[in-house]
C-alpha cells in the first residue's frame, strides 16, 4: 500500500498552501466580519487553474484528478472555510453533474467555462419541504413544445447569487416518486429566475447562500441533463463526490484549529511555564492531531477510490461523517485551550467553530451519513 502523494500532487498542495496562507488567511477574518464574498480571491484561484483540477483536459480541465482537487479544498479551507465551500460547491456539485451526466455538447458549452473560472456553478436540490428527504421535491418542470417550463423554489443554495449555471432538480413525472425527478441546466440569467437576499448565517459568512425562485423559467428541451426521470440517481451519485469535498473542507478547518491551539499553547504562560508543558493540554493536542490525521486519510482514500473508478459511496459517507465531527470537536478543544480568549473575536477559533458546524449538516447530515453507511453494510 502506497500512501504517498505523487510529485504533481505535492506541487499542487504546496502551491495552494502558499497562496492560501499568504493571500487568503490574512483577510479571512475581515471577510467573515463583513460578510463579503471574496470575488478578488475567486479570480486569483481561477488564474491558478484551481477550478480546473478535477476535470479532464478535453473540457478545459487540467486532468489532475479528484485527489488533487481535494488537496486544494483542504488548503483553501484551512485559511478560509467560506472560500472553501464556495470552491467546493462550484466544482463538486455545481459543475460535477454536467461533467458526469451531460451530453458532449453540454460539456463543451458549460464545463469548460466553469473549469476556467469564467462563471460559478450551483446545485439547486434542497427545498423548504425537501431537505434530508430530497425525494420530496416539489419544483416542477413541464414540457411545452420544445421548452421546459420550471416552477418552484430552492433553499440554502451556495453560490446562488453569483452562479452563471444552476443545476435544478424538478418533478417531470408526478406520482412516480424518486423516479419522477429530472435534472436541468438553468442559466442564472434566465427570465423568471430570481435570487432572494442571502441568509444571515451563523458561520461561513463570506460565502453566498440564498434561496432561488423559479417562476415560469423556460429552458430549451435539450437542457435536460441526462435522461428524463433519472435526476434522483444522478444527485445521489453527485452527493457521493460532494461529501468527499465536505470531508476535505472539514479537515482544513480542523487543521486550522490545531495550528492555532498549538501556537497559542506554546506562547501562553500560566504558573510560570507555557501551556504546552501541561499534560492536560498535551493530551488535548495529541487527540486533536490523531483525529485530524485519521480524517485526512479517510478523505484521501475516498478521493483515490473515485479517481480509480472504484466504488466509494460508503467511504465518502464515512469520510464526511468522521471529518465533519472531528472539525467540530477540534474547534471546541481549541476554544477550551484558549480559555476566555477563545470566546472572543480577537482569535480565530470562535470562527472555526461557527464554520465547522455546517459540515455536520450540509450535503447530508451526520444522521444521513450513518444511514448511508448502515445501508452499505446491508442493514
Amino acid at each position: 500500500m502506497d500512501f504517498a502523494l505523487n510529485e504533481s500532487q505535492i506541487m499542487i498542495q504546496q502551491m495552494v498552501r502558499n497562496f492560501a496562507q499568504n493571500e487568503l488567511a490574512p483577510i479571512a477574518a475581515d471577510l467573515d466580519r463583513d460578510g463579503r464574498f471574496p470575488e478578488e480571491i475567486i479570480k486569483k484561484m481561477a488564474g491558478l487553474d484551481l477550478f480546473a483540477l478535477p476535470f479532464s483536459e478535453e473540457y478545459g480541465g487540467t486532468g489532475d484528478g479528484y485527489l488533487a482537487y481535494v488537496l486544494a479544498v483542504e488548503e483553501i479551507s484551512r485559511a478560509c472555510a467560506s472560500t472553501g465551500i464556495t470552491y467546493a460547491a462550484h466544482c463538486s456539485i455545481g459543475t460535477g453533474p454536467v461533467y458526469l451526466f451531460g451530453t458532449e455538447a453540454q460539456k463543451q458549452k458549460w464545463v469548460a467555462p466553469c473549469a476556467g473560472g469564467e462563471m460559478l456553478a450551483a446545485f439547486g436540490l434542497t427545498e423548504p419541504d425537501a431537505g434530508s428527504d430530497a425525494g420530496g421535491t416539489k419544483t416542477t418542470a413541464v414540457l411545452d413544445g420544445n421548452e421546459w417550463v420550471i416552477n418552484g423554489s430552492k433553499c440554502f443554495i451556495t453560490n446562488a447569487t453569483y452562479a452563471g449555471l444552476v443545476i435544478i432538480t424538478a418533478v417531470t413525472e408526478p406520482g412516480q416518486g424518486t423516479r419522477g425527478i429530472s435534472s436541468f441546466l438553468v442559466p442564472g440569467n434566465s427570465p423568471g429566475f430570481s435570487v432572494a437576499a442571502p441568509y444571515e448565517k451563523m458561520g461561513l459568512k463570506a460565502s453566498d447562500t440564498a434561496e432561488i425562485i423559479l417562476e415560469d423559467v423556460r429552458v430549451p428541451q435539450d437542457y435536460l441533463l441526462g435522461k428524463r426521470g433519472e435526476g434522483f440517481k444522478q444527485f445521489m451519485q453527485v452527493l457521493d463526490g460532494g461529501r468527499i469535498s465536505i470531508g476535505a473542507l472539514s479537515v482544513g478547518i480542523a487543521q486550522a484549529c490545531l495550528d492555532a491551539a498549538l501556537e497559542y499553547a506554546k506562547e501562553r504562560k500560566q504558573f510560570g511555564q507555557p501551556l504546552s508543558k501541561f499534560q492536560a493540554i498535551q493530551f488535548k493536542l495529541a487527540d486533536m492531531a490523531t483525529a485530524i490525521e485519521l480524517a485526512r486519510m479517510a478523505v484521501y482514500r475516498a478521493a483515490w477510490l473515485k479517481d480509480e473508478g472504484l466504488p466509494f459511496s460508503r467511504e465518502s459517507a464515512m469520510a464526511k461523517l468522521f471529518a465533519s465531527e472531528t472539525a467540530v470537536k477540534a474547534a471546541l478543544e481549541a476554544i477550551q485551550i484558549f480559555g476566555g480568549y477563545g470566546y472572543t473575536r480577537e482569535y480565530p477559533v470562535e470562527r472555526y467553530l461557527r464554520d465547522a458546524k455546517l459540515m455536520e449538516i450540509g450535503e447530508g447530515t451526520s444522521e444521513i451519513q450513518r444511514l448511508v453507511i448502515a445501508r452499505q453494510l446491508g442493514c
